[in-house]
């Protein structure tokens, strides 16, 4: 099971071996981390979108590409679930993304929180989601980064990887 951290930043940054995408089933970039994973990434990354996910991606599910431009190797995509939804989709993600980082061999995973912003899910639970899933889903990943992007989410973060240990 990963070691859970939390860290105020850019997700695009981050120095690890594989940083995940809260994607749209169309794979084809958007707003939000998406956006910012493809703009980061640059082409590289759609063209692999394109290639590998024709038809698009189910919610709860995930894959990989490269990660173009980024620091990082792989981008693994998820596509969560829209608010109200399905909770156990949103825990799929985050299985199926260290499923995915398992296969690649990747030791390091940059996560965002899946669902929690233009998708409306809200912060406390998809937090908990995020700390519970990655801290028990067996997994060789060593480390499982949660990368907050404003200093209130990094504190509900902190609070709740204290609050489960």
């Amino acid at each position: 099971m990963a070691h859970v951290s939390a860290v105020l930043g850019d997700i695009t940054t981050q120095d690890v071996d594989a940083v995940v995408n809260a994607a749209n089933n169309r794979m084809r970039g958007g707003g939000g981390v998406d956006g910012a994973i493809h703009r980061a990434g640059g082409r590289a990354v759609l063209d692999d979108c394109i290639a590998r996910f024709p038809d698009g991606l189910a919610t709860g599910d995930a894959g990989w590409t490269t990660a173009g431009d980024m620091p990082a190797r792989w981008v693994i995509h998820t596509v969560g679930p829209i608010y109200p939804g399905d909770r156990s989709l949103l825990v799929s993600c985050y299985e199926r993304c260290l499923a995915v980082a398992d296969s690649l061999g990747a030791s390091s995973v940059a996560f965002p929180l899946i669902s929690a912003g233009v998708y409306g899910w809200p912060l406390d639970d998809a937090v908990l989601a995020a700390v519970t899933t990655l801290r028990t889903t067996a997994s060789s990943v060593a480390e499982a980064r949660i990368v907050a992007f404003s200093p209130a989410t990094l504190e509900v973060v902190e609070a709740t990887l204290a609050a489960e240990q």
